[in-house]
């Protein structure tokens, strides 16, 4: 029997049959890039503990989130590939196809950032966080998106950023146009899509405890934790949580939007 996620938080908090169907997702394929740790990691373990086979997709090799997968009783396969890479994402996709025999959710979380203002982007930092966060994005939708047509069904969820919605802050200019780009790659598709049974929609977080939020100064934390009104944090689990109902039925009549995980920092 497969395990439930036992972090603390849990995976599914709504108590509705697997008859009704609304949140299990027992037998899905997942894809879900930049996989092997934070945000990614966290959407992974939750989308296996509601049932789903998962395709674990990054840079560098995610052997742990594999583990704990096959720990659950979950099956998954890793495949370490840089998303931008157009020829990778293919061969990906039809791994993915081959292995578990049809897609129904894609999770576009893989991105990277660049520190710093705009005197000290160079149009080489330019190009790679636009390569990775917008045209990986692209890259994977292109391929998957076949598969999900020939089904008459799917789920697309894309890993934004408040960047996106309000300009950078910290970061240069490149990841928050990304986002921002982003966004409305998410809109144009959900239009375009519907008519095949395909929602596409974006969580776009703020200030989640990660790998990289643990690095910030105790002064930094605070400014930032100020700024929020529920005066906290988020989890990479209430991301996860996020991309659970937009994956799941209850979310069928919901696509071109875009849901924001922030503590109330924007509000729309």
């Amino acid at each position: 029997m497969r395990k439930r996620y036992g972090s603390g938080f849990k995976a599914n908090t709504t108590k509705v049959s697997r008859k009704e169907g609304y949140v299990r997702l027992e037998d899905k394929t997942a894809i879900v890039t930049g996989a092997a740790r934070g945000i990614g990691r966290a959407i992974a373990l939750h989308l296996t503990g509601e049932g789903c086979h998962t395709v674990l997709v990054d840079r560098e090799p995610s052997l742990e989130v594999e583990r704990s997968i096959k720990k659950m009783g979950g099956q998954c396969i890793g495949v370490t590939i840089d998303v931008s890479r157009i020829e990778a994402v293919q061969k990906m996709v039809k791994r993915a196809v081959e292995k578990f025999g049809r897609i129904d959710i894609l999770v576009n979380n893989a991105g990277i950032i660049h520190r710093g203002d705009f005197t000290a982007l160079t149009p080489e930092d330019w190009n790679r966080v636009l390569s990775v966060n917008l045209g990986g994005t692209f890259n994977c939708c292109h391929f998957v998106v076949p598969h999900m047509i020939r089904q008459g069904s799917g789920k697309i969820i894309n890993i934004t950023s408040v960047a996106g919605i309000i300009g950078d802050i910290s970061a240069s200019p490149a990841y928050g146009t990304s986002k921002g780009a982003i966004n409305t790659l998410t809109k144009s598709l959900a239009r375009q899509l519907a008519q095949f049974g395909i929602t596409v929609n974006a969580v776009a977080p703020h200030a989640i405890e990660t790998d990289m939020s643990r690095q910030w100064s105790d002064e930094k934390r605070q400014s930032i934790v100020s700024d929020i009104p529920l005066g906290r944090l988020g989890k990479s689990e209430e991301v996860a949580a996020a991309v659970i109902y937009l994956a799941s039925h209850g979310a069928d009549f919901v696509t071109g939007e875009t849901i924001n995980v922030n503590g109330g920092f924007v509000m729309q």
